[in-house]
C-alpha cells in the first residue's frame, strides 16, 4: 500500500533531492513518462525572456526545489537572483552546485539546450559561471506565511518566478489564493510574475511514495491572478501524456504564464 503525504510531511521526512533530480531532471528532455513537457517549459520561458520586456535588478524564484534550470535562463536578464525553498535538502542541493562540490547535479545539458535556443550567445561554461555569480542568496521560503521569508525583509523584486510550487504546497483553493497573495507582496508594482504549473493533477510520485497535488484548472488560475491585480500577458499550455502510460503523475496540462502586477 502506497503512502500519501502532505507537502510539509514529505519535505520533512521523505523527500530526497538527489532522487527527484534523477527522476525528473536527468536531461533537458525530462522523464520519458511525462513526454516533452520539460522542453516545452524551457523553450517557452526562454522565449518570454527573449522578448526583452522581462529584465531588471532582482528576480526572486519562489520554491526553486533543488533545480537550477530557471536560474540558468534568468541570469542573462537580471543582476541578482534570490533562490528559495521550504526544504533544507533542496537548498543544500543548490548550494552544492554553487560551490562546485563533488556530487552536485550536472546541469550542463540544460545549459547547452538554453544556449542553443538563444543562438549560442554564450558557452555552457560562461552561462554557468554567470549564473553562479548572479545568485546572491538561497533562502528558506514558506508561501503560507504573510512574509514568506520571515524574519528577513527583502527589497521588492522586478520579477517573481515560481514553478510547480503553489499547487504542491497548498491543501485547498483558499490556501492557494492566500499563498499567491503572500508571494505577490514581494513584487514591485508593474513587476512581472512568471508561473509554471500543472492543471488537474492530483498526485505525483517519487520512488515508492505518492504525493498529493492540489487539482486546479485554467479558469481558477486566471481568476486567482486577476483577484491579486494581475494582467495576464501570456498563457501557453501543453497537454500532458496519456494518463494510462504516465506512471509518475496524472496532470492533464502544463502551463507557462506571464503576468504584470498593476498595483
Amino acid at each position: 500500500m502506497q503512502q500519501r503525504f502532505t507537502e510539509g510531511e514529505f519535505y520533512q521526512e521523505n523527500f530526497e533531492a538527489a532522487a527527484y533530480l534523477t527522476t525528473y531532471y536527468s536531461s533537458e528532455t525530462g522523464n520519458a513518462f511525462e513526454g516533452s513537457v520539460l522542453q516545452f517549459t524551457l523553450s517557452t520561458i526562454c522565449q518570454a525572456f527573449a522578448s526583452g520586456n522581462i529584465k531588471g535588478k532582482l528576480l526572486i524564484e519562489i520554491g526553486s526545489g533543488p533545480t537550477l534550470h530557471n536560474a540558468l535562463i534568468a541570469s542573462e536578464y537580471f543582476q541578482e537572483i534570490i533562490m528559495s525553498d521550504y526544504a533544507e535538502c533542496n537548498r543544500k542541493e543548490i548550494e552544492k552546485w554553487l560551490r562546485r562540490e563533488s556530487g552536485a547535479h550536472d546541469w550542463s545539458r540544460f545549459s547547452k539546450f538554453i544556449c542553443d535556443i538563444e543562438g549560442k550567445r554564450s558557452t555552457i561554461e560562461e552561462r554557468e559561471e554567470k549564473t553562479r555569480s548572479v545568485i546572491k542568496q538561497v533562502l528558506k521560503c514558506d508561501v503560507t506565511q504573510n512574509n514568506p521569508f520571515y524574519p528577513i525583509i527583502l527589497e521588492p523584486a522586478d520579477c517573481l518566478l515560481t514553478s510547480l510550487c503553489l499547487e504542491a504546497a497548498c491543501k485547498d483553493q483558499e490556501t492557494y489564493q492566500n499563498a499567491l497573495g503572500n508571494i505577490v507582496t514581494l513584487l514591485k508594482p508593474g513587476g512581472t510574475l512568471i508561473m509554471i504549473g500543472v492543471l488537474n493533477e492530483t498526485f505525483y510520485r517519487l520512488g515508492k511514495y505518492k504525493y498529493s497535488c492540489l487539482c486546479i484548472d485554467q479558469n481558477f488560475v486566471k481568476s486567482a491572478l486577476q483577484k491579486q491585480g494581475f494582467v495576464i500577458q501570456k498563457f501557453e499550455a501543453k497537454p500532458g501524456p496519456d494518463k494510462a502510460t504516465n506512471i509518475l503523475s496524472d496532470f492533464e496540462e502544463i502551463f507557462v504564464l506571464v503576468a504584470q502586477k498593476t498595483g
